[in-house]
């Protein structure tokens, strides 16, 4: 029994894949509290998307693929702001049409220059392929950010909860709107080589889901949210090498069972209250 818990972490593509859980699970975590709880679930998919052409045209150029998908990234998000701010069409809408269009270019894009990085591992991620260098550039990003969203937790959530309170109270609205922008694409950009650009939504959108379901407190949703974060990265890529399955879709999975059994007792309390 012992030896079947330790035997994955004898193997070094193992401990690579427990490692970037570890690093992008804390990022990750703590901005889904703050989409959750701004209603941005939709703009998290939406970037993930996006990023795609930005890649092929990095890859052709010569240039940082990280550096193509954050462009990208950031550019579609202005994009849909601009556009839903001098048009009548709702904001959802214009993610809509934007982000999908974004995403088909970038598959065209690859289709017709084809380029040396496997798409399966951009859509889907490869965290048993996670070498140094995918550790240090996830470090060098995720470290950043998990500060930042720990410094200015307080008012991100303002800014989340109620944008015109904030700004009564002198916080740089306009600042804090960009910056979470920012902080998304970077996280973003952060999982492409362990979760890919689809399964990315899932950990940007289920652990502060979850965490809003047990518990009232904000301060009490991100640390919660954290340790589900953990919690089922651990697990699911623990799990995949008995199952022989893809990590990162296993992470998914054990994160949409925990949603399913909080909203269950939630309901459960509500019923014997």
């Amino acid at each position: 029994m012992i030896d079947a818990i330790l035997q994955p972490f004898q193997f070094p593509f193992m401990q690579n894949a427990f490692l970037i859980a570890l690093i992008v699970a804390p990022p990750t975590a703590l901005l889904s509290c703050f989409l959750v709880l701004k209603g941005w679930a939709l703009m998290g998919d939406a970037v993930s998307h996006a990023v795609l052409p930005g890649i092929v045209l990095a890859y052709m150029a010569g240039l940082p693929l990280l550096f193509g998908a954050f462009v990208a990234g950031m550019g579609s998000a202005l994009l849909t702001g601009w556009l839903a701010d001098n048009s009548r069409i709702k904001r959802d809408t214009v993610m809509g049409v934007v982000f999908s269009g974004m995403f088909a270019l970038g598959i065209v894009l690859h289709t017709a220059f084809p380029t040396d990085v496997h798409l399966d591992h951009i859509l889907f991620g490869n965290m048993l392929g996670v070498g140094a260098a995918d550790l240090i550039t996830a470090t060098a990003i995720a470290g950043p950010v998990t500060l930042i969203l720990i410094l200015k937790w307080r008012d991100l959530m303002l800014h989340a909860f109620d944008p015109a309170q904030a700004q009564v109270s002198g916080l740089p609205v306009k600042a804090l709107h960009y910056g979470l922008l920012t902080v998304l694409a970077l996280t973003i950009v952060a999982t492409l080589s362990s979760v890919g650009l689809i399964l990315a939504i899932g950990l940007l959108i289920a652990p502060g889901a979850i965490a809003f379901l047990l518990v009232r407190s904000f301060g009490a949703m991100l640390i919660t949210a954290t340790a589900v974060c953990l919690v089922a990265m651990l697990t699911g890529i623990w799990a995949s090498f008995h199952l022989d399955s893809a990590p990162a879709p296993t992470v998914i999975l054990i994160l949409t069972a925990m949603f399913l059994v909080a909203f269950l007792r939630r309901i459960g309390q509500a019923r014997s209250a």
